[in-house]
């Protein structure tokens, strides 16, 4: 068995046509295609069901993607390992993150690239929690900043970063007179911009206020964290967004940022990366920088 077969394989299972595969993997059709049929030859087993083009992998084919998916991720670790041991880490560290956590993810990369100068670091921003979770499992991904929360993180190392607490900012034109803290019943009554319903931010906002029979109907929404600072910076809007935030985005001087009152509102933030051993050299070393940070 070849690791290029192996690669070949994962490549249509991911692709799920031939055409585009061979294209990934930088080789004609008919050679991905005898290569995948030698592997089958030496398996077996039938991995993939064939017609006048592709019609998905077989039973045993989709059993088999993710044992080629780990054998493949073992091989890129020992790669980095050894490369490591000659030069220090190089590579490629590929990190999800969920949209709460896209500037404050600049805690664990800031440090990271530092210390580690030759690794490129790809960020995939605007996945759910769930979906990183999925992918750090077929090892298209190294590591992953996410809700741990609700998802199912037995064969996972999960690595605590922070606690989301949601405050209010907003102009000080919008909050005259207030002190340090807000209630929610008052925060509802403002202008408010929040994220788009359904994010994870926005349901613990939604929670908190139904908690009080409180309900808000903001007049704008938006997925992107940017674009809440900046509709607050006109002046017109206020919004409640989580505070560890600001800590990067480091809001304009006449933005008043205020402590919401009972109810308490946490979400815990984490990092998550493979268990399985000796796993990626690069997530090792991003478990050690999360570790240094806390």
């Amino acid at each position: 068995m070849l690791l290029r077969q192996l690669e070949y394989f994962v490549a249509l299972a991911q692709e799920r046509h031939f055409a585009r595969a061979a294209a990934a993997c930088y080789v004609s059709q008919p050679a991905l295609s005898e290569s995948i049929r030698k592997l089958e030859q030496e398996l077996k087993v039938p991995l993939v069901r064939r017609g006048q083009k592709f019609e998905g992998l077989t039973p045993e084919g989709e059993r088999l993607v993710p044992w080629a998916r780990r054998i493949l991720a073992d091989r890129d670790a020992l790669k980095q390992e050894v490369v490591a041991l000659q030069t220090g880490l190089t590579g490629e560290l590929r990190i999800g993150v969920v949209p709460a956590a896209s500037t404050t993810v600049t805690l664990l990369t800031d440090p990271f690239c530092s210390a580690h100068p030759l690794v490129r670091v790809q960020l995939e921003m605007n996945l759910r929690s769930a979906q990183i979770v999925e992918r750090i499992r077929r090892f298209e991904l190294d590591a992953g900043v996410l809700y741990p929360d609700q998802q199912d993180m037995t064969d996972l190392v999960v690595t605590p970063l922070y606690e989301e607490k949601p405050v209010v900012i907003a102009s000080t034109e919008l909050l005259p007179g207030k002190s340090d803290t807000i209630t929610w019943s008052d925060a509802a009554a403002l202008p408010l911009c929040l994220l788009t319903q359904g994010m994870r931010g926005r349901r613990l906002i939604d929670d908190a206020l139904a908690s009080q029979n409180l309900v808000v109907t903001p007049q704008l929404e938006t997925d992107s964290l940017a674009a809440l600072l900046a509709h607050v910076g006109t002046g017109r809007w206020a919004s409640i967004v989580p505070q560890p935030w600001l800590r990067s985005l480091r809001p304009a001087a006449e933005i008043s940022v205020l402590l919401l009152s009972e109810p308490a509102v946490t979400a815990s933030i984490a990092l998550v990366t493979s268990k399985a051993e000796p796993g990626s050299v690069l997530g090792r070393a991003l478990v050690q920088i999360a570790g240094d940070a806390r």
